[in-house]
């Protein structure tokens, strides 16, 4: 990670990227001008209200759920109904092919704050993470499909890079039009379903890479920038929780508590229900808490470096290093059962292996350990409290 300022006349020699240019100049122009002189002189109809709700949320899950979540970092696997669902609707958000989105996004995942190898770094400032990295064609912005081979070989992937424009233009203006003419109210359709709900949902996905970098908590790593909000889940369908997941990013949770308002969660766990998404992804619940340890025993360690020596502040520096010697054998002992895990399933018969390990004696070891790290934590936290 880069600490590194940014040099913005690097930026503005860069060369503008005319189709974003144009694309967003259009969309803002229009939804400030035509769209409330449209609503000036013309009423909105429920039918067109619902529809504008549909299309947010349809277009935006196909992003956060599709494009982000099954894609980008394989969270979970999808049927085909579901992919091509996602491949449409993602076509609809104009945020370029599933192909092109992903390879931008595990590029910033590997680079993520680098001033000059993150796509959209918070580095540059609030206005470049959120959009003014699309206006320029930056070295960084070079689409490289070699880390998105595995994507390749998803013929729904592929149909859509190879037909993005058509189905971008049908998804945006043909059927919002076709449904409103069943309405009697294809203008009125092409203005909410089609042009307001392009924008807001632009701006919702843009607030991920701008102020989920700038606002919020860091509880489980602080190397890098990402926060998580809950105000910024709320609209951003989940996502939000941004700091947990640029550490996991494999979870198909970004919330990973059952309280936090992740949309998309809930939305991919409701499709398994019904068969259409499968091989959720779920970051163990003991690596969780140890993250947030480290963070807890790190918090405390600086405020008591910075913090005047007083015999109270002494007392609970010696219980720090009490916690973090039993916090690392309880690490330790977590690593030997995995192991010990992986070892007997090279020896079982692999489609019994679930059921005797759920029986084992090991099993029941790694819920105990698991429940002395959710203990500890409780204990750390209250320390760093006394810091203060």
């Amino acid at each position: 990670m880069s600490n590194q300022s940014a040099d913005p006349s690097t930026t503005a020699q860069a060369p503008i990227n005319v189709p974003a240019a144009v694309l967003f100049s259009i969309s803002t122009l229009m939804v400030l001008t035509v769209f409330p002189l449209y609503a000036w002189h013309h009423d909105f109809s429920g039918a067109a209200w619902l529809w504008f709700f549909i299309f947010l949320f349809a277009s935006g899950l196909s992003i956060t759920g599709g494009y982000h979540r099954l894609w980008a970092h394989r969270a979970y696997e999808a049927r085909l109904p579901l992919r091509i669902f996602y491949m449409l609707f993602g076509a609809q958000s104009l945020e370029n092919s599933i192909l092109v989105w992903c390879s931008m996004h595990r590029v910033h995942h590997k680079n993520v704050d680098h001033v000059d190898d993150d796509p959209y770094s918070i580095k540059r400032g609030f206005w470049y993470a959120h959009m003014g990295w699309m206006l320029r064609d930056r070295p960084c912005h070079a689409v490289d499909l070699s880390n998105v081979q595995d994507l390749q070989r998803d013929p729904v992937v592929m149909f859509q890079h190879k037909h993005y424009l058509g189905l971008a233009l049908f998804m945006n203006i043909g059927l919002p039009g076709l449904i409103g003419m069943l309405y009697g109210e294809p203008g009125a359709f092409l203005m909410l379903a089609g042009l307001l709900r392009l924008v807001v949902n632009h701006h919702f996905t843009f607030f991920i890479n701008s102020l989920a970098h700038m606002w919020g908590r860091r509880p489980y790593t602080e190397e890098n920038t990402a926060r998580d909000n809950d105000l910024i889940a709320l609209f951003t369908y989940g996502e939000g929780y941004h700091n947990y997941h640029h550490l996991f990013s494999w979870d198909y949770r970004n919330g990973v508590r059952w309280w936090n308002v992740d949309l998309t969660k809930w939305w991919i766990a409701m499709l398994s229900w019904v068969g259409q998404s499968h091989s959720l992804r779920r970051v163990p619940e003991f690596k969780i808490r140890r993250a947030m340890i480290e963070r807890q025993f790190a918090r405390a360690q600086q405020k008591l470096a910075s913090a005047a020596p007083t015999t109270r502040l002494e007392h609970v520096k010696q219980l720090l290093e009490h916690e973090m010697e039993a916090f690392k054998a309880t690490v330790n002992e977590w690593t030997r059962l995995q192991t010990e895990k992986i070892e007997a399933a090279k020896k079982q018969v692999m489609d019994r292996v679930a059921e005797r390990w759920e029986h084992s004696e090991a099993r029941r070891q790694l819920q105990v350990l698991e429940e002395a790290l959710h203990l500890q934590y409780r204990r750390v936290r209250l320390l760093h409290m006394q810091t203060a």
